[in-house]
C-alpha cells in the first residue's frame, strides 16, 4: 500500500487554451522584437524590394503566426505534451513565413524571380532564423507551462490544515 502524497493533489498544470494564448503573443513579440534588431544591426529593411510596400510581410506575419498556433495547439492538446515537438513548429512557422511572404511578393509584382529573391534574402538576412528561433522559445514556453505542475504560492499558516 503506498503512502497518501503528503503535498496533496498535484496541480494539473495551466490549461491548454492559456498556454497557447500565451506562447502566441510571446512568438509574436519575440518576432516583431527579433527583426526589429536584425533590421537595426543590418541597417535595411527586412523585405527591401522596391514597391512592395508593407502587405507581404504583414500577411507572411500573420502566416506565421497562424502557423504558429496550429503546431503548437496540436502538441498541447495531449495531456502531457513533449517537447519533441518544439522543433517541429519552429520549422514549420518559418516555412509557412518564407511561402506566404513568397506567394505575397509574386502576387504582388508578378514576378516568380523577385518572389524568390526576396525568399532568399530572408533566409540569407537572418529573419528566417529570427522567427526560427522566436517560434522555438515560445513553443517551448508553452509546452513548459502545460507540463508544470506548479500551483499558486500559498503562506505558511495557510499550510496548517494539512499537517
Amino acid at each position: 500500500m503506498s503512502s497518501p502524497n503528503p503535498r496533496g493533489p498535484e496541480s494539473a498544470g495551466v490549461s491548454a487554451l492559456l498556454a497557447l494564448v500565451l506562447a502566441t503573443i510571446s512568438f509574436f513579440a519575440l518576432a516583431v522584437f527579433g527583426l526589429g534588431a536584425v533590421s537595426i544591426v543590418t541597417d535595411s529593411d527586412i523585405i527591401s524590394a522596391p514597391g512592395l510596400g508593407q502587405v507581404p510581410g504583414a500577411v507572411g506575419m500573420l502566416v506565421a503566426v497562424i502557423a504558429f498556433a496550429l503546431g503548437l495547439w496540436l502538441a498541447l492538446r495531449r495531456p502531457h505534451p513533449s517537447f519533441l515537438a518544439v522543433p517541429g513548429i519552429a520549422v514549420g512557422t518559418a516555412l509557412a513565413h518564407l511561402i506566404a511572404v513568397w506567394i505575397g511578393v509574386a502576387t504582388a509584382r508578378g514576378d516568380l524571380i523577385v518572389a524568390t529573391a526576396v525568399a532568399g534574402d530572408l533566409v540569407r538576412g537572418g529573419a528566417s532564423a529570427v522567427l526560427l528561433a522566436a517560434a522555438a522559445v515560445a513553443a517551448w514556453g508553452g509546452i513548459a507551462l502545460r507540463r508544470t505542475r506548479a500551483e499558486h504560492p500559498r503562506w505558511p499558516w495557510e499550510r496548517d490544515d494539512e499537517e
